[in-house]
């Protein structure tokens, strides 16, 4: 019988057992910081792991486990922890020094390296984060064209700021969300996810559009996905009626490809956000465009324009450190199968993964593109097979409702055998994972499910069904 109190569960037990450094941390983060944490998605049910190093695929926490991480610095990790070039290319600014105040010659060749790779990327200017690429970019289309409106859509991620903080987990009416101003949200039009007619509804309406911003494979990276016919279109339709397509590559940006999900689907935007791999791990964002619209914060180009130019500070902008990575990165992207390599292990963990589920009878399903996997744990209880899975045959609702007791469970399970999950949403894959991560990751996989099934009443996968389906 499926066990129901918590203070029952083996896996809470064993997790604590494993974790007793992590949990005295823990309280003494609870009387510092918010929730004992400074990244939501850093919330674990009864508390997260501490951190303590890593190396390639893997990495150490404070109580001296090891773990496969697929957390990979959300996202910021391509190459794995610690690559040796990398590495070195820090220390050896470090040891020259850490914030000069001034322009630095490895500004100007960070900027090169994009400006090479990334197709849109005409001229860029350095930010500090994503949130803070996609809060410029945004004010970048409105002086360009003179327009209020942002067409965003449902569950897509475009970082903090007021702008954008709504319609992603709530707030999907698009009314504004806490400490926003309401006048802010009703400049936004926010639609369901690649829903193009009302795309098109909207840029024909008031013809108040300044931009579209995307993520280009979807939100979430991936787990509504987004298709390239999508893109095209809102490409085709944003020219139309003059207003500006802004990629949101904050994370796809030299990982699904090293000039970006652009450059692999072919679709070039006005303007592109990116972050995360651009800095090689290290704190650093990013506008590329069109020269034009970067314009707007030339000095000589808007005296000569005669308008007002947009103020853009930002103490950390191409700090040498991130820059020195974010070379050192580039360099190795553009030069090796790196994104290729992160992919094709991830295609070969998503399709083992769903042979377990398929095994092991239960109705769930690992998903995704390039170097990403996505858990679709079926909170409806449709029947489905996990190795015929298809996400576009379902609701954004769908795809992104869960139980999140059960995966709170299930996070822990995988912690326990030595992997680290994005939490309970999937995982991404670096360059330095290998075959041997896989088959142990997957050796996980089986026993969290088999120690999951035993505390929790699982669903099954119809016997007839299946049946019917072998024939």
């Amino acid at each position: 019988m499926a066990q129901s109190n918590a203070s029952e569960s083996k896996i809470l037990a064993a997790y604590r057992a494993r974790t007793p450094r992590a949990a005295k941390l823990y309280e003494q983060a609870l009387e510092l910081l918010p929730s004992g944490i400074v990244h939501d998605s850093r919330r674990t049910w009864p508390y997260g792991i501490y951190g303590d190093r890593g190396a390639g695929s893997r990495k150490w926490d404070v109580d001296g486990n090891e773990y496969i991480d697929y957390y990979g610095g959300h996202g910021a990790l391509l190459l794995g922890h610690q690559h040796p070039a990398v590495l070195e290319a820090v220390r050896a600014q470090a040891g020259k020094g850490m914030h000069l105040a001034a322009a630095n010659e490895l500004e100007i060749e960070w900027a090169r390296r994009i400006k090479d790779m990334v197709p849109s990327a005409e001229c860029v200017r350095f930010t500090s984060s994503g949130t803070e690429a996609t809060m410029l970019a945004i004010r970048l289309a409105r002086a360009t064209t003179g327009r209020p409106r942002i067409v965003r859509f449902q569950t897509h991620f475009h970082g903090w700021h007021d702008q954008v903080s709504f319609g992603v987990t709530e707030h999907l009416d698009g009314s504004a969300s806490a400490g926003v101003l309401p006048e802010v949200a009703a400049n936004a039009a926010l639609l369901a996810p690649n829903d193009v007619a009302a795309v098109e509804r909207v840029l024909a309406g008031g013809k108040d559009v300044a931009a579209l911003i995307v993520e280009p494979i979807g939100s979430s990276s991936g787990m509504i996905p987004t298709p390239p016919s999508v893109l095209k279109a809102l490409r085709e339709l944003t020219q139309r009626y003059g207003a500006l397509l802004i990629f949101d590559e904050v994370v796809t940006g030299f990982r699904v490809h090293p000039g970006g999900a652009q450059a692999l689907l072919g679709v070039t935007p006005d303007l592109t956000t990116m972050a995360k791999v651009v800095a090689g791990g290290m704190p650093g964002g990013v506008v590329g465009g069109r020269r034009d619209i970067l314009e707007w914060i030339d000095f000589d180009a808007s005296a000569a324009a005669k308008r007002e130019r947009i103020n853009h500070q930002g103490t950390h902008n191409a700090h040498p450190l991130s820059a020195a990575a974010g070379i050192a990165t580039l360099d190795i992207i553009r030069s090796s199968d790196a994104c290729a390599r992160a992919s094709s292990v991830a295609s070969a963990l998503r399709r083992r993964m769903n042979e377990v589920l398929d095994e092991e009878g239960i109705p769930w399903a690992i998903y995704g593109e390039h170097s990403f996997f996505h858990l679709h744990s079926n909170p409806a209880g449709e029947d489905l097979r996990p190795m015929t899975f298809d996400p576009s045959t379902l609701t954004p609702d769908s795809l992104k409702g869960k139980d999140e007791r059960m995966l709170a469970k299930l996070r822990l399970a995988m912690l326990v055998h030595g992997v680290d999950l994005k939490g309970f949403r999937g995982g991404i894959v670096s360059a330095a994972h290998t075959q041997a991560d896989v088959d142990a990751t997957i050796a996980a996989w089986r026993q969290s499910l088999r120690d999951l099934k035993a505390e929790e009443r699982l669903p099954r996968i119809s016997v007839a069904k299946s049946a019917a389906m072998a024939e």
